[in-house]
């Protein structure tokens, strides 16, 4: 387990590869309707992307989980009964 940080520089978590935007840099802000305002290059897309990323994993929403069907399974198998 990592206990210190450092630099956050090229620290990725989950995957190694992100892909880079603005929407999860660190120098940006979120505002309404899919822009972000970041404090290198003013108004941005959140789709826009430049060399002074740096990601922040608090930003990242991260896609939800498939839904587990259980139509597969009866009713025996989850009896402890044999």
């Amino acid at each position: 387990m990592l206990s210190h940080f450092g630099d956050m520089e090229g620290f990725m978590l989950f995957r190694k590869k992100i892909d880079r935007s603005c929407a999860y840099c660190a120098y940006g802000a979120k505002l309404e309707g899919g822009a972000v305002l970041c404090s290198k290059h003013g108004l941005k897309s959140e789709d826009d992307r430049c060399r002074r990323f740096r990601y922040d994993p608090c930003k990242r929403v991260p896609f939800k989980a498939k839904a587990v069907s259980f139509s597969r399974f009866t009713d025996s198998d989850f009896s402890l009964d044999e």
